[in-house]
């Protein structure tokens, strides 16, 4: 009897204690491994400004400086080139006036494949002044097709005239030219002095932006005791 009490109290101690160690679990569930959401409190920073690519465009006006481009009075008109680029035309009557960007410019006008070039230095507010007119007339004397005489001298019974052609153009030419003599002398049939001419022609290749100086010969009628003229050109062909 004593046994079976004592059993009976063991057994009801155990399921206490069982029962206790089960709700602590609960309670340990319900506490600490639950799961939980946190509930996030931070809210990350959006840059929602939108920054556009802005072009400014500098607009820096560049001081400017007045040049007077002339050619004293040689007979043709040029073009006159700045910096590689054709701005205008200047004659021997009109200079050609410009503005142009303050620094060096180069400054150039052509007969031809014949050019002359000179560098200016542009000043704000201060004019320049360049002149070709001497240049021109020295180097390139002729400013288009054309011949002259050079020489002439008696040979025998005529006469041999040296004709200069003269090509400042920038294409090669066949160049030709009349040339005549006017001359007097006595003529064997009746002793007596008459008057006459000789004519010719004189005729060259010539390249561009050069010369070329051929002889021609010119003969006088059968006689003696001649005088002649100085040698003269007529038609000049070039082509």
């Amino acid at each position: 009897m004593k046994i079976i009490v004592l059993l009976t109290l063991l057994i009801t101690i155990g399921f206490i204690l069982a029962t206790g160690c089960i709700g602590q679990i609960k309670k340990d569930n319900g506490s600490g491994n639950a799961s939980i959401s946190p509930t996030n409190t931070f809210t990350p920073f959006v840059n929602n400004t939108s920054v556009s690519s802005v072009n400014v465009t500098a607009n820096i006006t560049l001081l400017k400086g007045p040049l007077r481009v002339s050619i004293s009075g040689y007979p043709v008109a040029l073009p006159v080139n700045i910096d590689n680029q054709i701005v205008g035309i200047v004659t021997k009557e009109i200079p050609l006036d410009l503005m142009l960007d303050e620094g060096n410019h180069s400054v150039t006008v052509c007969v031809g494949v014949i050019c002359e070039n000179e560098t200016v230095k542009i000043i704000f507010a201060k004019k320049s002044f360049i002149d070709f007119g001497d240049r021109l007339k020295e180097d390139i004397e002729f400013p288009t097709p054309t011949a002259r005489i050079i020489d002439y001298y008696r040979s025998g019974d005529g006469i041999v005239v040296v004709v200069e052609f003269i090509n400042p153009s920038s294409r090669d030419l066949n160049m030709g030219a009349d040339v005549s003599v006017a001359y007097t002398f006595i003529s064997g049939r009746d002793n007596q002095r008459v008057g006459e001419a000789t004519r010719g022609k004189a005729s060259a290749f010539v390249p561009a932006g050069q010369r070329q100086s051929p002889s021609t010969n010119l003969y006088f009628a059968f006689g003696n005791a001649y005088l002649f003229d100085p040698p003269q050109l007529g038609q000049i062909t070039a082509y």
